[in-house]
């Protein structure tokens, strides 16, 4: 029986193909991993396999008015910020943000690596807002747009 290419990742291909990225809106930012839905041809469904080193941060402390998103511990711990208040998570939690969802934000201040799963739906829109930072994305098929909410208009980061 032959390998079922493209629909089954094997633990050393996931390893290999792991990179990096963070969030330019936060220089704490620093998340490796591996699109595991994506690598599969998943479309409809994202799901990641992540990992945050000590004294680093997952992306911007956020909320979905669309899209939900969950999370799952692997290894390590965490402290999760959740609707404006934080709690240490660790293997085995699991966290569920149903649309419209509650801010939430990932960070780990311990001295190993925070591994987790994390998911949620692709759908062709989005809207994402940025709290503590004043600001909502807008992603549509034909592009994504960042407002300043104060403004009320697109909000250009070079100053444009």
């Amino acid at each position: 029986m032959s390998e079922a290419k493209g629909l089954l990742l094997r633990a050393d291909e996931i390893r290999a193909k792991s990179g990096g990225g963070s969030h330019p809106w936060n220089e704490k930012s620093e998340i490796h991993g591996f699109l595991l839905a994506r690598a599969t041809g998943l479309k409809r469904t994202g799901v990641t396999l992540a990992r945050v080193a000590p004294g680093k941060e997952s992306f911007v402390y956020h909320l979905h008015h669309y899209e939900e998103e969950w999370l799952y511990i692997l290894s390590g711990r965490g402290v999760a910020e959740i609707d404006g208040g934080e709690y240490e998570v660790g293997p085995g939690d699991f966290m569920g943000f149903p649309t419209p969802s509650v801010a939430h934000h990932l960070r780990n201040p311990f001295g190993e690596d925070l591994v987790y799963l994390m998911g949620g739906e692709n759908l062709d829109h989005e809207v994402a807002d940025f709290p503590k930072l004043g600001k909502r994305m807008v992603r549509r098929q034909d592009g994504t747009e960042v407002y300043d909410l104060a403004a009320g208009k697109p909000w250009n980061p070079a100053g444009g």
